[in-house]
């Protein structure tokens, strides 16, 4: 009975339904008694917004993660993270790999879709590579975390810290434990301490550049013109916005929210804020305190997002190269969007446009409601917003007090952020034959 479902349903249909059996599960084990602590209770919506947050890898939290969820919820938490993080998908070609059992061509298909590529050769080779880089990078991330935290927090304790943050990070989730200091503080206790925060921004940008990046980057080493197109425009969009991002944070909020840092404090702070917006959700600063144009840059950050087939959300920085690029070229009057030495297709503008508008459009929708529902201030609005569908998890402090209805539409828009808004509208029509049909062509006014 089950296959035949499944041999009935699309890719894209699978991973979709199979994220919300995920998060439904996830919402289930975080109900159970023993998942909080005692004197807190945990509603249904509060499971299902803490599972769907882990699950989509975007960090918002309606309760404390450290103060309410006990050891085994926390651990819930973690595996809902690495699952959203690596995708169900991998993780159970992973497993019949293991068993040594032949990956079939359907799978094939599925990883392929999963990681969002387009070349379905060597996709076995790839997951593997996968599975032990992200092994690799998040135990490196482990290890250099526990050291700093074992000081403070012992051995146990520390080493746990370690693991959990490292994993969060890679997978750019943006879940913390650093309630046991203050409830909502995230890594602001660390916002000058230089291990702790270049290393978690490294785990960020692993982890956002995307799987096929990595793949390149392990074949052809340093020979960078080796590299494939989308390997050489996905690292200079990230440095052009890390590094950018970082100068543009520093001339905002360096008379502001950075005025009593230090001189090594505002540059990590500067760069940290460039970074973890794509899409990580950590903070070392205090996001709601941030000026209007901090908080606006941050969202610009969010809805952009990190690279397509990684950890990462929002529209990706692809999308954002390719409509440059056309812009370029209208205002230039050139044919063909040219970039490093080649031209892309016209499909790659057509994608990009509508995954811009429609996420823009999804974006702008919920913060609308969300302002008519609980009437914050609307910069705020925006922010959790495309926070949710950017999954990214940064908050101005909104996400705590919002009522059901809002925490629905949040919920929504960080499961449309995670399988891929226009993937998942397209998933309704893949086994639908339609009938294109050439209609006149009359001209209309542009602009």
């Amino acid at each position: 009975m089950f296959s035949k479902i499944t041999k009935r349903l699309s890719g894209m249909q699978l991973i979709a339904g199979g994220f919300f059996i995920i998060i439904i599960t996830g919402a289930l084990l975080l109900m159970l008694p023993f998942s909080t602590r005692p004197g807190e209770r945990t509603t249904f919506l509060t499971a299902l917004f803490t599972s769907a947050s882990a699950s989509c890898v975007t960090g918002l939290i309606v309760v404390d993660t450290f103060r309410h969820w006990t050891l085994f919820g926390q651990l819930v938490i973690l595996t809902l993270i690495q699952i959203g993080g690596l995708g169900f998908i991998t993780l159970g070609a992973t497993v019949s790999m293991l068993l040594r059992r032949k990956i079939g061509l359907k799978e094939r298909g599925l990883i392929r879709e999963s990681f969002n590529i387009i070349e379905l050769r060597g996709i076995v080779r790839l997951t593997k590579r996968v599975i032990l880089g992200t092994l690799l990078f998040e135990s490196a991330g482990a290890l250099v975390l526990s050291l700093c935290f074992i000081p403070k927090m012992g051995v146990l304790q520390g080493a746990y810290y370690g693991v959990f943050h490292s994993v969060s990070a890679f997978c750019n989730a943006g879940f913390d434990l650093m309630g046991r200091y203050a409830p909502f503080s995230s890594l602001t206790a660390y916002y000058d301490h230089p291990v702790v925060t270049i290393t978690v921004m490294l785990l960020i940008l692993i982890g956002g550049i995307g799987f096929v990046v990595w793949n390149d980057l392990y074949e052809h080493r340093l020979h960078v013109r080796k590299y494939a197109l989308h390997t050489k425009i996905v690292l200079s969009a990230s440095g052009i916005l890390v590094f950018g991002g970082a100068l543009l944070f520093y001339l905002i909020e360096r008379n502001g929210l950075f005025a009593d840092m230090t001189a090594s404090g505002k540059i990590l702070s500067s760069f940290f804020c460039a970074v973890t917006p794509r899409t990580a959700g950590f903070n070392t600063i205090d996001t709601g305190a941030m000026s209007e144009a901090g908080k606006l840059l941050t969202t610009v950050f969010m809805f952009i997002g990190g690279a397509p087939g990684s950890t990462a959300g929002g529209v990706k920085v692809t999308t954002i190269v390719v409509l440059f690029l056309y812009i370029k070229a209208t205002l230039t009057r050139t044919v063909g969007y040219n970039v490093f030495g080649r031209r892309l297709e016209d499909d790659a503008l057509h994608k990009a446009s509508a995954i811009f508008c429609l996420n823009l459009t999804l974006g702008m929708a919920a913060a609308i409601l969300l302002c008519a529902l609980e009437s914050p201030n609307g910069t705020d609005a925006l922010l959790e917003c495309f926070s949710a569908i950017g999954t990214v998890g940064m908050s101005a402090g909104l996400t705590p007090g919002l009522h059901t209805a809002s925490r629905l539409i949040i919920i929504l828009l960080m499961y449309l952020g995670r399988v891929g808004s226009l993937s998942f509208a397209m998933s309704f029509t893949d086994k639908k034959k339609i009938t294109h049909v050439m209609q006149p062509a009359e001209k209309i006014n542009i602009g």
